[in-house]
């Protein structure tokens, strides 16, 4: 079996992010594949966040606060100085981008072809061809061109998910992984140091994965058989990062 690392946010930002995250990915799922019309929902789903909150001044203000920091980081004695001045230089370029750019994904509520398509998505198997014969019509371009399609509407995100995979980058860059140990499947901790993420690699042939509660400077791990769906009752050990 393999190492399955699991993250939980601890506080709502952060949350955020890794959402934006995880639909970032989605997206690259797309590029080199052809998942017909699956592509549509990680996309639809950035826009439907997008509208509900504009999160362009709390990703301004970390990029800002991390500008701050990294020079600090630089007269730290033995730290390599040229991937800090690279990541100081995408953080700019970052900025400047995230400042000029329009509200995300507001070109697309203006593509008939989208706006359509977004409408019946949340209908329960209303993609079929006799409810969107535009989308059939579509499906049946050549790959390539579809796939350019695809780049072309994700694009419009860049700007947003672009910084946010630096931010988290560096936050879960705060904390190496250290051995730790649940004793009858549960584990607890405190920190002095107001904490944004933690993160849990378990092997899984335990046959159990953590849920994960807390705020920033408590949280708890019960670690949960799936098999029988309930508390773990033996001592598992596993790694864990704690990033502020």
């Amino acid at each position: 079996m393999t190492e399955l690392i699991y993250e939980q946010p601890l506080n709502e930002k952060i949350r955020s992010y890794l959402r934006l995250e995880f639909l970032n990915k989605q997206l690259h799922n797309n590029f080199s594949q052809d998942h017909q019309q699956r592509c549509f929902y990680p996309l639809f789903s950035l826009c439907e966040l997008t509208e509900r909150c504009d999160y362009r001044t709390d990703v301004l203000k970390d990029i800002d606060r991390h500008l701050h920091q990294l020079p600090l980081w630089q007269q730290q004695p033995g730290e390599n100085l040229m991937p800090i001045a690279q990541l100081q230089q995408e953080l700019q370029q970052a900025k400047d981008t995230l400042q000029k750019s329009e509200r995300f994904g507001a070109q697309l509520k203006q593509d008939r072809f989208l706006s359509v398509l977004r409408q019946r998505f949340s209908m329960p198997g209303a993609s079929c061809s006799f409810d969107l014969p535009q989308l059939h019509f579509w499906l049946a371009k050549p790959w390539e061109e579809r796939r350019q399609d695809y780049l072309n509407w994700c694009s419009h995100f860049d700007a947003l998910l672009r910084p946010i995979g630096i931010l988290l980058e560096l936050t879960r860059a705060t904390a190496q992984y250290t051995q730790a140990s649940a004793c009858a499947g549960f584990y607890q901790a405190e920190s002095q140091r107001p904490l944004s993420l933690v993160r849990v690699k378990v092997d899984a042939s335990y046959g159990c994965y953590p849920t994960i509660s807390g705020h920033k400077n408590r949280y708890a791990i019960h670690f949960v058989q799936f098999a029988q769906q309930r508390h773990s009752d033996q001592n598992i050990d596993f790694q864990l990062a704690a990033c502020t």
